[in-house]
């Protein structure tokens, strides 16, 4: 047990220094950029926040991580662990949304349709994103009332029957409010196959030849969203589990083993989002390349230099 536990362990240390590498990487980047040229396009504004997000959420798993094992006796009381819950329904929420958009961002901008309400959605997208991070915070407010249900400290004379009825009705919810970014994004990923399999009919008219920009765009954004619906997908059915089982299990293993999957969402997508965007990605081979130039030895006086 203490060696899967170790494991357990070692494995969530590697994915919270990959996810803050990576999602720093992605708000350094697009800081320095705006600092430099005073703006930012609408995507990398979205890239921006959500990695902020990202980082939020990374640390706050490893609150909770640091208050349940390290200090279970203070982790039983109400005000504590409803802070730490509070901080993290808001750091997930806003990471699962802001990457939701993102996709809802691609669709817009690649897909092509001749649908009067795509062309009209199209041409707004700003209006579109804007509009969705309203609809976001108001549904962050139904997240937070999640919060109430929870039985705290002051409850300690409530039947366990009466508990896990509050905790069942909230775990209803909580699955409910998990699963509305996930339909959305699955929708983009089928509407962009369609998009894609239109767009390849069309070109078949114009004979055999290289691929076009189009579709190349097209592949591209299938590859961030499947990317994101296989992460997310991991990510959604962690937290279900760990959600449903917490009224039977609260053993370190179990407190030690979902953040390990779960946390392979936040980490591993920051990765594919910065080899996915053509900017971040010439940055980073760019570090990559001095990095390999500042550690190669210096040739002594006489010595022909390396290649």
């Amino acid at each position: 047990m203490a060696v899967v536990q170790s494991t357990f362990m070692v494995i969530f240390i590697l994915e919270l220094i990959i996810g803050n590498l990576g999602n720093g990487f992605i708000a350094l980047v697009n800081c320095v950029d705006w600092l430099r040229r005073g703006k930012l396009s609408l995507v990398d504004r979205i890239l921006t926040a959500l990695a902020i997000s990202r980082i939020g959420l990374l640390w706050s798993v490893v609150l909770s991580i640091f208050t349940f094992v390290l200090y279970p006796a203070s982790a039983a009381t109400g005000n504590k662990s409803r802070m730490i819950f509070a901080f993290w329904v808001v750091a997930n929420h806003f990471s699962t949304w802001l990457a939701t958009i993102l996709s809802i961002y691609y669709f817009l901008k690649i897909a092509n349709f001749s649908n009067s309400l795509f062309l009209y959605l199209k041409g707004r997208v700003k209006r579109v994103v804007s509009m969705t991070l309203l609809f976001i915070v108001v549904l962050l407010c139904m997240d937070v009332m999640l919060l109430k249900p929870f039985p705290n400290g002051s409850e300690r004379n409530v039947s366990y029957g009466h508990r896990t009825t509050k905790l069942a009705g909230v775990s209803v919810l909580f699955t409910v409010c998990l699963s509305v970014p996930y339909t959305v994004s699955l929708a983009v990923f089928l509407l962009l196959i369609f998009s894609l399999w239109k767009h390849h009919k069309r070109m078949q008219h114009h004979g055999p030849g290289p691929r076009d920009a189009g579709t190349a765009a097209h592949v591209r954004a299938l590859q961030m969203v499947v990317a994101f619906l296989l992460l997310y997908s991991i990510f959604f059915l962690a937290l279900v589990v760990q959600h449903w089982s917490s009224t039977y299990l609260n053993t370190r293993l179990h407190i030690l083993f979902f953040p390990a999957v779960g946390t392979v969402f936040p980490s591993g997508h920051s990765c594919i989002l910065v080899l996915g965007n053509s900017k971040l990605r010439r940055v980073f081979l760019l570090g990559l390349q001095q990095l390999r130039c500042g550690l190669r030895p210096r040739p002594k006086d006489g010595e022909p230099s390396p290649p």
